[in-house]
């Protein structure tokens, strides 16, 4: 079991398979809980019952309710950023790793709502959540297309005198407002077509005239 290191809770994630069974059926729990219920809703009491656990194995794997909010978050960030990390490695060239990186993004929210519901509606409300761990990890993130941007930028395939920080904003927040209805509502997401629409408009924004890159880079 985890134990205490300089007074903290050791931290581990519940998809490394290495969650001792009370922790990993308390982050289930939680998981199940969002698929029906906005997290203000669910108590530490429902999580337990839910879990079939002690109230009390809850604060000797988390100091509360959102402690473990940000921990299942982490768990999901570690597991979809590694996978794209491994993924981006055999694509070359800037624009097609960012379009893979779009794709990739909504994808995601495609297909795992729950971890969608936690990032886009319940953990940024609260301003603890910007000095966490899966903040750490969203930055990580956000870091990786920026330096996709970057190379674009470097070989003469996306203009100069744009700001990578910016248009990596502009994808970002693009990205999350097309899927956030979706999110809410429970409705159907393409990522096919949200990745071609979002490469379309964003592509003509950015590409260098001179590259002589033809914008079809499915």
């Amino acid at each position: 079991m985890p134990k205490a290191v300089n007074g903290k809770r050791a931290k581990s994630s519940a998809r490394d398979g290495s969650s001792p069974p009370g922790r990993k059926k308390i982050e289930d729990a939680l998981r199940a809980l969002l698929k029906r219920k906005y997290f203000s809703a669910i108590t530490t009491a429902e999580i337990a019952k839910t879990a079939g656990v002690t109230e009390a194995l809850i604060y000797k794997y988390f100091k509360d309710k959102r402690d473990l909010l940000h921990e299942v978050l982490a768990g999901h960030l570690e597991y979809y950023i590694t996978r794209a990390e491994k993924e981006l490695l055999a694509i070359e060239g800037p624009l097609n790793r960012l379009r893979k990186i779009i794709w990739m993004h909504i994808h995601v929210y495609t297909t795992d709502r729950v971890f969608a519901k936690i990032l886009l509606l319940e953990a940024r409300n609260y301003s603890k959540y910007f000095k966490s761990r899966p903040y750490r990890l969203v930055k990580r993130y956000s870091e990786a297309l920026q330096r996709v941007l970057e190379e674009g930028i470097e070989k003469g395939e996306i203009r100069t005198g744009l700001s990578p920080s910016f248009i990596k904003q502009v994808i970002l927040g693009s990205i999350e407002h097309v899927c956030l209805t979706g999110v809410v509502f429970d409705r159907e997401i393409s990522a096919d077509d949200l990745t071609e629409n979002l490469c379309e408009i964003i592509y003509k924004g950015i590409l260098c005239p001179d590259s002589g890159i033809i914008r079809d880079n499915k």
